[in-house]
């Protein structure tokens, strides 16, 4: 199932009312990178299926939002999750079930799932 852009803003509309992480009411940021690769590689149907575990889950304190190419085009589909206090996790080639994995896991559980991670922390010059 392809996301269409009516499907986009529904979600647009429904992360209007969260507020980011350092607002302090969101736990966990998860971010889909969308650019052209993570697209051609089905960053759709990984953002969809965010999206539907937030929704089974009631996760009231989860931010679901993109962004666009993380500059790794051979790993993607990809996604990054942000807890509160803690370093973010970039995850890669990710599919329906890697999805599953890292919610109940990482968002849910808040522990990284290492063997689909790809890299920890920020990259940070200077």
């Amino acid at each position: 199932m392809k996301l269409k852009p009516e499907d986009l803003d529904t979600i647009s509309e429904r992360m209007k009312s969260a507020t980011n992480l350092r607002g302090g009411e969101a736990r966990v940021r998860i971010t889909v990178h969308m650019g052209t690769c993570g697209i051609a590689s089905g960053a759709r149907e990984i953002m969809k299926a965010f999206l539907n575990e937030v929704e089974s889950s009631d996760a009231a304190d989860v931010v679901l939002t993109t962004s666009g190419c993380a500059g790794l085009c051979s790993h993607e589909p990809m996604a990054t999750v942000e807890l509160a206090g803690a370093p973010p996790v970039k995850y890669a080639k990710l599919d329906n079930d890697k999805v599953k994995r890292i919610f109940s896991e990482h968002v849910l559980g808040g522990a990284p799932v290492p063997e689909l991670a790809i890299g920890r922390g920020n990259e940070r010059i200077g």
